[in-house]
């Protein structure tokens, strides 16, 4: 739910704990910062106001280790769960750190390791110290890139299609949270990364510092956003045909849907058929609509997807072209090309590479057929010959939805999750959160 004004973090906490679904282990992910030791606090306090409560709660530390004094931040942090009784863990990012891209890489290991935490705890949910200062500079960083509207941080948001995330504190802000710290007199720690103008976040925290002081609302963009989901989660029962996981067809019905549900549906449904992380751009989505209008058989290339209109619909393939090979030892996992999750339990190395399934179909024209066969994954031995049989048996070979499964908000679950569907794989976890004043969270 939505707040028409700030709240305070002890009533975000409360309002939290009275969405959640049954008794749940909630796990904090706690920095040392004023946002994250206001969140832990909040909710320690209003857990214990519950008489027999069935939620506890649980604290990991990620340690990126990018500074030298991050190692005893995170025993100042452990010190302050063990005053307050709630078991806690640091994780600490290993390995050597890439030169660029380092926010993405960091942002990428540290989910990745709560939800590490987040298993060893057997933890429902985590939570995370997000706050509506952090919405504001998100915002005004996207209105920058897109005229599109944006709907900032997700207040929900599935990682790696194991666990839920939630910020309860996107309401709140900074200010009050560290007033209530100051008033039970718990300190924290301040980040100076916080405060290093190379980074986007803090020159726009810089700029809007002056600004008139208001709660953010992308509340409009994500109900948009959600219902449009819905509407094209039908649309695919309708009108969407999966003829493997490498061929996707749009029946001709499907193609005169209204403009919006169009754009959402092909976008997205570009990413996963493209392998690609984000759903496919603006001009590009522009393109293709352009395509499907014209109403004559027809075919362009976008985003890695061959679409290839005919008068029985719109097929969509993988191009093949810039499709790598994925090489597993036994008993691991990886993603080939960005669809496809393999796991190797074969007692031995092998590697993924394009162009090796047998399909036919008497439904697929030729061309659409020929295309999705060089795009198919296909288990070679180290020698790059394919494997027999009793080998590849033993390696598991799985849809994998670049633009979901490894961060899922709440706007587009039902789609995926009927996506999913439509593929035959598995569906997504539900939100462990239910409804607040009978409004959705």
């Amino acid at each position: 739910m939505r707040p028409d004004s700030p709240l305070l973090p002890e009533t975000a906490a409360r309002r939290f704990l009275d969405s959640l679904i049954g008794p749940s282990r909630i796990l904090v992910a706690i920095s040392g910062g004023s946002d994250s030791t206001g969140l832990l606090l909040a909710l320690a306090e209003a857990s214990k106001a519950v008489p027999n409560s069935k939620i506890s709660l649980c604290a990991v530390t990620v340690d990126h280790a990018l500074r030298t004094e991050s190692a005893e931040e995170a025993r100042q942090v452990a010190a302050l769960c063990g005053s307050l009784d709630i078991p806690h863990v640091v994780k600490v990012w290993q390995g050597e750190k890439p030169k660029a891209g380092l926010m993405a890489a960091a942002r990428d290991a540290r989910y990745a390791l709560l939800a590490e935490a987040a298993e060893n705890f057997n933890a429902d949910i985590v939570v995370t110290a997000h706050t509506a200062d952090d919405q504001r500079e998100t915002l005004a960083m996207r209105s920058e890139r897109s005229e599109q509207p944006s709907t900032g941080i997700a207040d929900l948001v599935l990682f790696d299609r194991r666990i839920w995330v939630a910020r309860p504190l996107l309401s709140c802000r900074r200010e009050a949270i560290r007033e209530y710290l100051r008033t039970r007199h718990v300190g924290w720690i301040d980040d100076p990364s916080n405060d290093d103008p190379t980074y986007e976040r803090v020159r726009m925290r810089s700029r809007l510092a002056d600004e008139v002081d208001a709660v953010p609302d992308a509340g409009e963009a994500g109900d948009l956003r959600t219902s449009v989901a819905a509407s094209a989660a039908r649309w695919l029962d309708q009108h969407f045909v999966m003829h493997s996981p490498l061929v996707g067809q749009v029946l001709p019905a499907g193609l005169t849907s209204e403009r919006g549900i169009l754009d959402y549906a092909i976008a997205r449904l570009a990413a996963v058929f493209g392998g690609q992380a984000f759903p496919l751009g603006r001009k590009q989505t522009d393109d293709v609509l352009a395509l499907i209008k014209s109403d004559q058989p027809d075919r362009m290339t976008a985003g890695r997807v061959v679409f290839d209109l005919r008068r029985d619909g719109l097929f969509l393939v993988r191009e093949n072209r810039g499709i790598l090979p994925l090489t597993l030892a036994p008993g691991t996992r990886g993603v080939w090309d960005r669809r496809f999750l393999v796991e190797n339990a074969a007692p031995m190395d092998i590697g993924v590479v394009a162009g090796g399934a047998e399909m036919q179909s008497d439904r697929l024209p030729r061309g659409v057929l020929r295309r999705a066969r060089s795009a198919a994954p296909c288990v070679v031995d180290a020698a790059g010959s394919e494997v027999p049989d009793r080998v590849a048996k033993k390696v598991r070979i799985s849809p994998y939805f670049s633009p979901f499964d490894r961060f899922l908000t709440r706007f587009d679950f039902i789609f995926a999750d009927r996506l999913a569907a439509a593929f035959g794989t598995r569906p997504y976890p539900k939100p462990p959160l239910g409804l607040i004043d009978g409004k959705s969270i």
